[in-house]
């Protein structure tokens, strides 16, 4: 518990000055492209992650490795922020600050990130109501759907909104029939 406060008050700080420089610029939709870009690209390579949090290698390696993966994709002036957090040490914590900085994007647009998990690939109209059923729940103006896959859940869809989880899978289902049914016999 005690890292994890000591690391948001790390991160928060460069998430809110990237949002201020992203406002001032007019540069408040690509950051948060830049920023999803960043986030997947440290997600789908371990060896990227490794070599960024690695405090033994070369911050000039970093740099020229964060160049050549990354340049074309990025704002020169995201790619800038991210050097920066190469000089100062805290490259580590880059995907952490991409996700407070679209945490703070979504609150400003009064969007919520809802997370369905489903045992098999959601249609776009299953999407679209598991969406309206968001927004009909929270009140936010939109709503930023993540979907994963889980075929342990046999069926149904689990979906999380902050802390609150709606479990409408079929093993949900049955693991709650299973307790009504273990409490009604030991009555």
């Amino acid at each position: 518990m005690k890292d994890s406060v000591v690391i948001e008050g790390l991160v928060a700080p460069y998430a809110q000055a990237l949002l201020s420089v992203a406002q001032d610029g007019d540069l408040f939709d690509r950051f948060s492209q830049d920023s999803y870009a960043l986030t997947e690209l440290l997600s789908a390579s371990s060896e990227l992650s490794q070599l960024l949090e690695n405090p033994i290698i070369n911050p000039d390696i970093k740099k020229n490795v964060l160049r050549q993966v990354a340049s074309e994709q990025l704002h020169p002036t995201m790619l800038n922020f991210i050097m920066l957090l190469v000089d100062r040490g805290r490259i580590a914590f880059l995907g952490r600050i991409c996700e407070r900085y679209q945490e703070l994007v979504r609150e400003i647009n009064q969007t919520v990130l809802a997370e369905a998990t489903s045992a098999i690939e959601l249609s776009d109209s299953q999407k679209d109501s598991i969406r309206q059923k968001v927004i009909a729940m929270t009140g936010a103006r939109s709503v930023e759907l993540k979907t994963a896959l889980d075929p342990e859940l046999l069926g149904g869809v689990i979906i999380k909104v902050g802390s609150q989880v709606i479990d409408a899978s079929l093993r949900g289902q049955l693991r709650r029939i299973s307790i009504q049914l273990s409490s009604a016999s030991s009555r």
